[in-house]
């Protein structure tokens, strides 16, 4: 298992004091994705956990950069893998998560259609830490 390294700690983080404290190709991940995900839908943005965590009905989707890898993950994630095949199911929900190292990218396309798609998923079936309660 890989050692987590959340850049920022406190009450005082925010989203900009995340990504700044990045350096190297994390940051440059994490920017990447930041910005196609802002794009791509109204979202509120948070530090959450230790990371962002972006919210339209609950919560859609995390970028967390760790040591190694940056992970793209979504709460709805196992109903995206039609759009990205590398997501990986795991956890409570329906999460998955698609895992970036060094070398491998997703492009800011897919980010972008990924992002809509989990905000349409959450718009049509609600929040998915409130209806997996219900399932």
């Amino acid at each position: 298992m890989m050692k987590k390294t959340p850049p920022t700690a406190g009450a005082d983080a925010t989203p900009d004091t995340y990504v700044n404290a990045l350096r190297g190709w994390r940051r440059d991940c994490v920017e990447t994705l930041r910005a196609a995900v802002q794009s791509a839908a109204t979202l509120d943005e948070a530090i959450k956990w230790g990371h962002l965590v972006y919210f339209a009905r609950g919560p859609v989707l995390l970028i967390r950069a760790e040591e190694e890898r940056v992970l793209f993950g979504f709460w709805r994630g196992q109903r995206l893998r039609l759009i990205e095949p590398r997501l990986k199911p795991g956890g409570k929900f329906e999460m998955a998560t698609l895992e970036i190292t060094r070398g491998t990218t997703v492009d800011a396309f897919t980010a972008r259609r990924l992002a809509a798609k989990a905000v349409a998923l959450n718009k049509t079936l609600g929040d998915p830490t409130k209806t997996a309660a219900r399932d």
